[in-house]
């Protein structure tokens, strides 16, 4: 039976990717919808009020603050045409994410020496690279990991695609080649700038992942002048003797240094609770893939990867919302699984997105379900920190977090060699029953450069759909979300010759979009 389109394209404004008028999902689904809406601008609201002062000031004095007043748009686009526990299990989820951002952005203001926070409590701050995970401070209860670049630029890119245009434009004409990964050059612009709050007793640095990241931590280095410690990595997780060895030294070390620094020593019995809701959390996530390895997937698409990357870097196991929101999204999926209900309109293709998506175009794996049935059941950053702690010994906890720390995002796959950047890919196609794999060629990433034609050769060997979709990670302004979905439609018409479920989301223009 042929599916009637929604017309979703019809709804937007020209070139500003915004609707007229909100969605209509029959009456159930849009009050539904409508109260989450309510529920997230309560939380904004509740946000400026305890700290008015605070806010005020950070929205003058950071350009990227603006942008997360916009995030009822954000959400909109995140949840867009989804019905039934796609959508409740996307407002659930992302709800507790919307909680946890604001809390850590109020306290970066209560701290910010720039705005005259708070130095007692600036003091109790140990600053992250975004990409080394949080988990390590749950040893540390009295003491606040906060990941300095996640606020100002990494959720921020997420919420306003043109948000990092201007720290691109500043640091490549402080000298920096235009041609490095976006993310590492927004992130030393942010510095360039003078971007970031500023706060911390020291700062946990990586080599993670890529030498475009290692290049960042200079500019960071030299902004924050705080006391930095540079957690190595191994690249070759798979190595399970020498890697690992090396791998719980520099734990080791990490947590020597903060000791050293803070005075704090590191709680043994605080870090096993902590992880073991990690590993509660860590559970959540297999039993979702488990249900999406079926024909009958629950949650799909971008919902799984934001937030999975959000829980894997920033619960750390010290936020019992998550495990909440789990626990009813579960349920959700077992009783939809259960009676054998479809994730959505018509589901035409299983598939697998690899490699690093863009910053600016979260939602994609969205509109690749809404306009062509190409449904997304596993994607690379879903798949990272696939380990379950050993919370009996402390030797348990210390390898755990070690192989945690090599398996993150962006990291996990597109490093380490042809057997994590290829093999896996296809294991993981074939666990899940993929007919198609969506690969992004991350234009400025020179990680996957050699393996393009292994890649083609060996999904034509399997006879898999194999779809590559160039982007820029952080810069719409070199490939665009326009010309994202093109890629798209030039392959489902010329080369599988099918019809999209809703012609009005084929072409659009939202160029000026956040």
């Amino acid at each position: 039976m042929k599916v009637k389109p929604r017309n979703l394209g019809k709804t937007y404004i020209d070139k500003t990717g915004v609707r007229k008028f909100r969605e209509w999902r029959g009456i159930k689904d849009t009050l539904y919808d409508y109260a989450w809406w309510c529920v997230m601008w309560k939380d904004m609201i509740k946000f400026v009020l305890k700290s008015p002062v605070q806010v005020v000031k950070g929205i003058f004095k950071y350009r990227w603050m603006l942008t997360y007043l916009s995030l009822p748009q954000f959400l909109d686009r995140q949840l867009e045409g989804m019905r039934g526990i796609q959508l409740k299990a996307g407002h659930i989820l992302y709800d507790v994410i919307v909680k946890h951002t604001i809390d850590i952005i109020g306290t970066e203001f209560d701290a910010d020496q720039k705005l005259g926070g708070d130095k007692a409590l600036a003091e109790r701050i140990i600053c992250f690279d975004e990409l080394v995970p949080t988990e390590i401070m749950a040893g540390f209860p009295n003491l606040i990991g906060i990941p300095v670049q996640t606020i100002p630029i990494f959720l921020s890119s997420m919420i306003n695609q043109h948000i990092s245009e201007v720290y691109l434009d500043s640091i490549e004409n402080f000298g920096v080649p235009a041609d490095v990964c976006p993310l590492p050059s927004a992130e030393s612009g942010i510095a360039v700038e003078g971007d970031y709050p500023i706060f911390g007793k020291c700062f946990i640095s990586c080599n993670m992942p890529c030498d475009g990241s290692v290049m960042t931590s200079a500019y960071q280095d030299r902004y924050f002048k705080l006391p930095t410690y540079c957690l190595g990595v191994p690249l070759r997780y798979n190595d399970e003797v020498d890697a690992q060895e090396y791998a719980i030294e520099e734990i080791k070390g990490c947590i020597a240094f903060i000791e050293e620094q803070t005075g704090e020593k590191f709680d043994w019995a605080a870090f096993k609770t902590a992880m073991d809701k990690y590993n509660e959390v860590t559970q959540f996530h297999f039993d979702l893939w488990d249900i999406n390895r079926t024909d009958y997937p629950q949650v799909t698409g971008n919902v799984p990867w934001l937030y999975r990357m959000y829980s894997f870097h920033l619960h750390g196991g010290m936020d019992d919302r998550f495990l909440k929101a789990n626990d009813k999204v579960r349920k959700l999926m077992e009783d939809g699984y259960k009676k054998k209900l479809p994730c959505t309109l018509e589901m035409r293709h299983k598939a697998l997105v690899w490699s690093c998506p863009a910053n600016y175009y979260t939602n994609f794996s969205n509109w690749l379900e809404q306009c062509w049935g190409i449904v997304s059941v596993m994607d690379m950053e879903t798949h990272v920190g696939n380990v379950m702690v050993d919370t009996s010994t402390q030797e348990g906890l210390l390898l755990g977090l070690a192989q945690l720390y090599q398996r993150t995002t962006m990291r996990k796959h597109t490093k380490g060699g042809y057997k994590n950047a290829l093999n896996e890919m296809w294991s993981i196609a074939d666990a899940f029953n993929c007919d198609t794999i969506i690969m992004y060629d991350q234009i400025s990433c020179k990680g996957m450069d050699g393996l393009q034609g292994m890649f083609d050769e060996q999904a034509r060997e399997r006879n898999i759909n194999f779809i590559w979709v160039q982007q820029d990670l952080m810069d719409p302004r070199t490939i665009s979300r326009r010309d994202m979905r093109n890629q798209v439609n030039s392959y489902m018409t010329s080369v599988l010759r099918e019809e999209p479920l809703d012609p009005t989301l084929v072409d659009f223009d939202d160029c000026d979009a956040f």
